[in-house]
């Protein structure tokens, strides 16, 4: 993605099921299940760069020992320095009694983070300020084992205002109005509820507090905890939690919007955002990762058992496209499978806007996040190619010359990496001319491959979301090779409508797509259209959010994509540009076909998977009209 967006947080749990002293015997290290978290955060490190966190808890612990421990970090390497800090508390020990790290009980009651359930956080803050405190895993402290809730996730909720009432209404004070916040203490509220009716149960029955402490971790029922926390929430969630006993869970929402997979065998229950992480972490097959359902959560009991319960109803499964298209590594085989088809299914529009002039026309792509794509519009073209060669072969009447033959045979898409990322913007520069001069030499380039004014340069990029690095660096860039032509192709379709499920993209002016209908609009006199949805869109805000429908739909109505994506191509060329500038968008149909699990597209269409989305973007709308930057939730 030429324009960078924050998004997506990723999460890393462990339970280990067999007593500590098992994999120190089996796997050589008391150490194992800290070692397998770090590998777990590290192999999702892009999914998070603005913070980090773990938290474990020790079983069985004896009164009066500290059982749950948690560290997070801001520092820019974030994962390093939690890592480093643990290890730092083994530093002594492996010097003056290192046969201590063989004594795994030892080791557990006299060191912290050396616990049987592990958690971690990888943080892209989209919304929220960036201070430790912001940094998950969240924890909510309680005397009694059993109250105490640890979480961290990868969510945004749409109805945060309505969650915060609902909490005042139980006369509780939240610190500040924030999802996670809401989520740990709904969470919490009702672990509450749950002990306290637990111990009332037992209490009638006679047994004494001691007892009743003992037979309420063992009686817990998480499910019915995440049922009566989740029943209102308007989200995209994938949760870990954690009680101080030892019970656990990951929970996903019901249109599975947001990733989670797990594996579990006779040794360990583990879950991530990712797939290959866990596949790396721990040597494990493809097959054997599963993910969680929507609607579901996988939880994970103090005495080792495992199930799968439904906490609310699944919608429709709307799980999130662009995890596929950029978000999410591509060393997932489905990913990278989806990626090429991504690329490929682009190949026919790209051959007619170059009018199957392969000898004159140059493929490259921008950022590297495109090159899975890439290879897939070059299999496209080569496809074609095959094709042309075998109809010419076969079908033509005349005998070819020995020239004719060279170059019907010769005849292959001339791929070349021409656009380099050089230097990463340093925060210092801060203004915005100066942003500007910086931003055309983030990208270097390769001189002599272009024919002058002769060729088409064909570029892909994963998506468009502003635009601004495009027309600030590439196009200038790659303008200077004096090619004839530049297509810049999108393997995205036009992004149109904001997000509220996780990623940084809030608000209606970020968008290049919107910012080229509004022009249409007013240079075609249509100037009503704007003021009618923005009158629609705010009488909608004051409908409960079930009853909203997405207005900015109106936006768009008038015109086709083709008379978008050349009014993007207008604004995105820069003044003095020579070469003519053509943008290619993916279409939705494609996309659906390439990607056929993950249909959540409302970025695209506008068709949000929650009743909040609705509001969401009518709010966007609104704040766009009125000049107000603020995010819609």
């Amino acid at each position: 993605m030429s324009d960078q967006i924050k998004h997506e947080c990723g999460i890393a749990f462990i339970r280990l099921l067999k007593p500590l002293s098992y994999y120190q015997q089996k796997y050589g290290t008391a150490l194992y299940g800290l070692n397998k978290l770090y590998l777990l955060m590290e192999k999702q490190h892009n999914r998070g760069q603005d913070g980090a966190g773990i938290a474990t808890i020790k079983l069985d612990m004896k009164p009066g020992s500290r059982y749950i421990s948690r560290y997070r970090s801001m520092a820019s390497n974030a994962v390093a320095d939690i890592f480093e800090y643990v290890q730092n508390k083994f530093v002594d020990i492996q010097e003056n009694t290192p046969e201590l790290m063989q004594d795994t009980e030892w080791l557990k009651n006299n060191v912290s983070f050396i616990g049987e359930v592990l958690m971690g956080h990888l943080r892209y803050g989209t919304h929220g300020k960036n201070s430790i405190e912001n940094c998950h895993p969240f924890l909510r402290q309680n005397n009694w084992m059993t109250r105490n809730l640890v979480i961290a996730g990868n969510f945004n909720m749409t109805n945060v205002d309505e969650l915060l009432e609902q909490l005042y209404e139980l006369g509780q004070h939240p610190k500040e109005k924030a999802d996670t916040v809401t989520v740990l203490e709904k969470i919490g509220h009702f672990l509450d509820d749950e002990n306290q009716e637990l111990f009332d149960q037992y209490k009638k029955e006679g047994h004494d507090n001691v007892a009743i402490t003992h037979k309420i971790s063992d009686n817990l029922d998480i499910a019915n905890i995440l049922r009566r926390s989740a029943k209102t929430w308007d989200g995209g969630y994938s949760i870990c939690g954690m009680v101080g006993n030892g019970d656990s869970f990951i929970m996903r929402d019901p249109a599975g919007i947001r990733p989670a997979y797990y594996y579990y065998d006779d040794e360990i229950v583990v879950a991530a955002s990712e797939r290959p992480a866990l596949q790396t972490a721990f040597n494990i097959q493809f097959k054997d990762v599963k993910e969680i359902d929507p609607g579901h959560a996988l939880i994970i009991k103090k005495n080792g058992e495992v199930s799968m319960e439904q906490f609310r109803e699944p919608t429709e499964r709307l799980s999130c496209s662009f995890e596929r298209i950029y978000f999410s590594k591509g060393s997932d085989v489905e990913i990278y499978r989806e990626r090429k088809q991504l690329g490929r299914l682009l190949s026919d529009k790209i051959l007619q806007a170059v009018n199957y002039d392969l000898k004159n026309t140059v493929f490259s792509f921008i950022p590297n996040t495109a090159e899975v794509a890439f290879f897939g519009m070059v299999d496209g073209v080569q496809r074609y190619v095959r094709n042309h060669q075998k109809e010419t072969l076969l079908h033509r009447k005349e005998q070819l010359t020995d020239e004719q033959l060279d170059d019907l045979l010769s005849l292959a898409p001339r791929v070349e990496k021409l656009a380099v990322k050089d230097v990463k913007l340093r925060t210092f520069i801060t203004q915005d001319a100066d942003r500007s001069e910086m931003v055309a030499h983030v990208y270097d380039t390769t001189y002599g491959i272009i024919n002058n004014h002769q060729d088409t340069l064909v570029a892909l990029d994963d998506s468009i979301v502003r635009g601004t690095t495009l027309k600030q660096s590439i196009i200038k860039i790659v303008d200077r090779l004096h090619p004839k032509k530049i297509i810049i192709v999108s393997s995205a379709p036009q992004i149109r409508y904001p997000d509220c499920y996780g990623i940084d993209m809030s608000r209606m002016g970020q968008f290049v797509a919107f910012d080229a209908a509004i022009q249409l609009l007013t240079e075609r006199g249509m100037w009503q259209v704007i003021e009618d949805v923005y009158t629609k869109c705010k009488a909608s805000l004051l409908l409960p959010k079930e009853e909203i429908v997405n207005h900015v739909k109106e936006i768009y109505k008038p015109f086709t994509p083709e008379e978008i994506s050349a009014k993007i191509a207008q604004i995105i060329t820069p003044k003095g540009t020579v070469a003519e500038v053509e943008v290619i968008y993916q279409s939705l149909e494609n996309l659906h076909e390439a990607c056929p699990k993950n249909k959540g597209d409302w970025y695209f269409s506008g068709n949000y998977p929650t009743p909040g989305g609705n509001k969401v973007v009518n709010k966007a709308f609104v704040n766009w009209k009125e000049g107000n930057n603020q995010r819609a939730y």
